[in-house]
């Protein structure tokens, strides 16, 4: 059972996360379930599984919040014209920006640009931190 750093749980929040817009509210604990059952997550330590759960409930808690700042912020973008890639990282950036006492302002913006260029469009890094550079 191999323990995880701060980026690779972050990446499976995000991964998690990203179900939110394409499931109804009332199935996403089910959702969680089958994350977890998924062949890479199969040798997950029981600590970074209850991090990643806990993260992500509490953003899902005040998501409301996070997309009406969000709706404010993202100057002449919709949130559901946003690419799900790009919302999603956003959201977990935000999130951390805005809630979590523990992660530098940077380190938020930073890690959000990384997921971004790794699960988004070309132009996805540079979005992302043009809307979160925004909350600063």
């Amino acid at each position: 059972m191999k323990s995880m750093n701060r980026h690779e749980q972050r990446e499976q929040i995000f991964r998690l996360l990203f179900r939110v817009d394409f499931f109804p509210l009332e199935e996403l604990p089910e959702q969680v379930k089958l994350f977890f059952e998924e062949e890479e997550l199969a040798d997950i330590s029981q600590k970074d599984m209850d991090y990643i759960v806990h993260k992500y409930e509490a953003i899902l808690e005040k998501l409301p919040e996070i997309d009406a700042r969000l709706s404010e912020k993202a100057e002449g973008w919709k949130l559901d014209r946003m690419g799900k890639a790009e919302l999603t990282v956003l959201r977990l950036g935000l999130y951390e920006m805005l809630y979590d006492d523990q992660i530098p302002v940077g380190v938020a913006i930073n890690e959000a640009v990384e997921i971004a260029k790794t699960f988004g469009q070309d132009n996805s890094g540079g979005f992302v931190n043009a809307v979160l550079a925004k909350f600063v």
